[in-house]
């Protein structure tokens, strides 16, 4: 699995993300991201259409079966790229959770470019303070707040790769170079149908 930074123009990289083509043209609404919060126990989920993020569900699944899930409900959401969550410390640097997050991406990003979806990892510090806080401003209850974490957790994610324009995020690319011809050409046309 290779891991590459995302260039600062559409032209030159072949893996183009949402928010670099929404940076190159403000007015491209194209494209569908799905946010995710990966933990221990329970993965929030947002999802980012044309200039709108919100939170979407949290699901309590592991393994196999929460990989199956995700890919299922970006079929269902007609989504074309996968934001994930990276844990990072304050200081910028991997944690112990890192790893095991990669490892998800990796194998997210392999089925999800047999469908010509990309998955990026984007820098997650911070992001279940902020959703707390958000949370908090809106008036949610502590109940709502506590079932509803995770998916504002995904909804900061997916803000933060949008304000970035992308340029900070990671792109997962699988070693197969069938799987990149497949990205580079994006979803089938049946799945164009919401551009």
């Amino acid at each position: 699995m290779r891991v590459s930074k995302i260039s600062s123009s559409v032209k030159e990289d072949p893996f183009p993300s949402n928010a670099m083509r929404r940076k190159m043209d403000s007015r491209w609404m194209g494209g569908f991201s799905l946010g995710i919060d990966l933990g221990l126990s329970r993965t929030g989920l947002a999802i980012s259409k044309g200039f709108i993020v919100k939170p979407l569900k949290v699901l309590e699944l592991r393994g196999q079966k929460l990989e199956i899930s995700l890919l299922d409900i970006a079929q269902e959401q007609e989504v074309d790229e996968f934001i994930i969550g990276l844990p990072v410390s304050s200081d910028g640097k991997e944690t112990p959770q890192s790893n095991k997050v990669r490892s998800v991406a990796g194998r997210i990003a392999v089925q999800a470019a047999e469908r010509g979806w990309r998955v990026y990892l984007q820098d997650e510090h911070g992001s279940s303070t902020d959703a707390m806080n958000r949370m908090i401003n809106l008036g949610l209850s502590k109940l709502d707040r506590k079932q509803n974490l995770d998916a504002y957790a995904a909804v900061m994610v997916l803000e933060r790769y949008f304000s970035e324009s992308g340029e900070r995020s990671e792109m997962v690319l699988p070693k197969q170079l069938d799987l990149q011809e497949k990205l580079r050409k994006g979803p089938p046309p049946e799945d164009l149908d919401f551009f």
